[in-house]
């Protein structure tokens, strides 16, 4: 089995500023921001809500948005119908079950349109310091099946293998580490084994992407 521990001892010497990419000033950008970033890069989202949140500063003001304005104003994330349903949704349901603020417990977030357990951990560790998972994207989900740690395919069960192996005390900043590991050296289709700091403990190294 693979050593988790050592992995990301190694890990944190080599990304030691691991943190979110998304840039957001309370929960409620971070909700928008997480929702946008699906199938979308986090440069790119980081673009396009600066404008976002000029034009529409309050949740309430999300709430009451133009579905069609909206889809225009995310167009270049990607997906933006379902993303611009799923906000939207989110804001309504934040102003009137919610008091409009965004709910820091698993179960609240879940309940909003659009809103995952992938989402969820991401706003509870990054907007709320609370962590009760880990977050489980295509890099983690790539990197946790090269390095042996799961043989599942599916996220919620890749969690669940992940929060075994794992000590809880690194859950927050475990997939943070895998992310930026995935996207600077263990990438999809060319991982550079010869530059990466953890090839000796990877069961899939040198093996030209599994």
């Amino acid at each position: 089995m693979t050593n988790i521990k050592e992995i990301v001892k190694i890990l944190k010497k080599e990304y030691p500023d691991a943190n979110i990419a998304l840039r957001f000033k309370d929960t409620w950008q971070l909700l928008v921001a997480t929702i946008l970033s699906a199938q979308c890069t986090d440069v790119r989202v980081n673009k396009v809500t600066p404008v976002l949140f000029k034009k529409y500063k309050t949740v309430s003001d999300f709430a009451k948005a133009s579905l069609k304005e909206f889809e225009k104003d995310i167009y270049s994330t990607g997906f933006y119908k379902n993303k611009a349903k799923g906000i939207i949704g989110s804001a309504k349901k934040i102003l009137n079950e919610f008091n409009g603020n965004v709910p820091d417990t698993m179960e609240g977030l879940t309940s909003l349109p659009g809103i995952g357990r992938k989402t969820s951990n991401v706003i509870l560790s990054s907007g709320f310091g609370i962590v009760v998972g880990i977050v489980v994207d295509t890099h983690v989900i790539r990197l946790s099946g090269r390095l042996g740690l799961t043989e599942n395919k599916g996220p919620d069960k890749i969690e669940e293998d992940l929060m075994k192996l794992v000590p809880r005390k690194d859950w927050g900043i475990v997939s943070h580490l895998l992310i930026l590991h995935g996207r600077k050296i263990c990438k999809a289709r060319r991982p550079l084994c010869s530059d990466c700091a953890i090839n000796k403990l990877c069961p899939s190294a040198f093996k030209g992407g599994i």
